[in-house]
């Protein structure tokens, strides 16, 4: 006999059904995110709040002798920037100087010895250390079309991580990478996970900084998906807008050098009175697109949000290891704004940062030639960065 059933009784089976349904999904993707979260230990990242960039040292230089080596950044700046209350440096170092093509595994012992020092140095003073791979344009170009170089690049990886894993793996981190001049995310995305997996097999412990394809912009990172490998901070850079940040600067875009005094924030009658002046036509136009964009603390807040949605969907951490501006020609206060509006839009989504650059041409310091070139400190950037510089 078939039994019949009110509607009010199946309307009650459906809510039960489907809430049950429901539930069961929200289980699955609670497992899911539990599976799939980053293992780096929370009190691992939290060496990572605010950092600096060593320039010029180990990378971006035409001289690796061990004279420039050993005097370029000494004890006493190390000291200054942990007086400043940085809790970390970004270590970048150029790999040509111990890095052969034909026998990758063999490094430079000679040159080795003077990483170490360094490294001595920096983790002897309680600074945590992100070992930053920094290549040239031309190493970098050579990655990225020739697959027996990836190998090969892999295969050096493996054995510099071997070597730095006996240290400390709380206050140093391995970044496989700065800015590949990769176009292509699906390619970049395999050359990464395959050196990524070279750098843990060297490093069992120690945790692994990757990044986005191209110069490392917000942009790029949400073009990837996250490694296999959970033990991974993911990084990005922030510049933009460049034609403020990069203003006169003389590598980059060929119409920079015709861009000084620019303002920010911008808008178009901030930047009209400058625009007889700009002699090249490239230049006069990128400059009214930048005041018609008018960048604000309101738009790099989107920006970095952005990039804090990409990881928080993702379960991975998250830091900023460069932003900057050009000291030469941008105006000071402009500068100080811009700086103090990245920050603060970083610490309020908790990602982790590190200005470019100490002492170069973006620095919270600044040489002194008067002095022997020793660094002195900017407390005005100090303070846009919510730091206090003590003279």
């Amino acid at each position: 006999m078939r039994r019949k059933v009110s509607r009010a009784g199946l309307a009650s089976a459906l809510l039960i059904l489907f809430a049950a349904l429901f539930c069961a999904g929200v289980e699955v993707r609670a497992r899911a995110q539990a599976d799939g979260s980053s293992t780096v230990p929370a009190a691992r990242l939290a060496h990572l709040r605010r950092g600096i960039n060593l320039s010029h040292w180990f990378a971006q230089s035409r001289d690796y002798s061990e004279k420039h080596l050993r005097e370029h950044t000494t004890a006493r700046d190390v000291e200054l920037i942990k007086s400043l209350g940085f809790d970390h440096v970004r270590f970048t170092v150029e790999p040509a100087p111990f890095f052969e093509e034909a026998s990758p595994s063999e490094l430079n012992q000679e040159y080795l010895k003077q990483l170490d020092a360094a490294l001595d140095l920096l983790l002897g003073s309680g600074l945590a250390v992100v070992f930053d791979i920094h290549p040239s344009d031309e190493f970098k170009l050579k990655l990225r079309a020739d697959d027996r170089f990836v190998a090969a690049f892999a295969e050096f990886w493996r054995s510099l991580a071997r070597h730095l894993s006996a240290r400390d793996p709380e206050r140093l981190f391995l970044e496989i990478m700065n800015e590949p001049m990769v176009e292509d995310a699906y390619r970049w995305m395999g050359i990464q996970a395959k050196v990524a997996a070279a750098v843990r097999e060297g490093a069992p412990r120690h945790t692994i900084v990757a990044t986005g394809p191209r110069w490392s912009a917000v942009e790029e990172l949400l073009r990837i998906e996250p490694l296999a490998d959970r033990n991974v901070i993911y990084a990005f850079h922030l510049y933009e807008p460049h034609n403020f940040t990069h203003q006169g600067a003389t590598w980059g875009a060929d119409y920079w050098p015709y861009l000084k005094g620019v303002p920010y924030p911008s808008s178009p009658e901030l930047v009209a009175p400058l625009l007889p002046a700009v002699t090249n036509e490239t230049a006069r136009g990128a400059l009214r697109q930048y005041g018609e964009e008018r960048w604000d603390a309101a738009r790099v807040e989107r920006m970095v949000a952005q990039a804090s949605e990409w990881a928080q969907r993702r379960g991975v951490p998250l830091t900023c290891n460069e932003f900057g501006v050009y000291r030469a020609y941008a105006p000071k206060e402009s500068r100080l704004r811009w700086i103090a509006d990245v920050r603060a839009a970083l610490e309020r989504h908790q990602i982790g940062w590190a200005m470019w650059d100490y002492a170069g041409g973006f620095g919270v310091a600044v040489r002194d030639k008067d002095n022997g070139g020793r660094a002195v400190p900017d407390p005005d950037t100090a303070a846009a960065l919510g730091l206090r510089a003590k003279l």
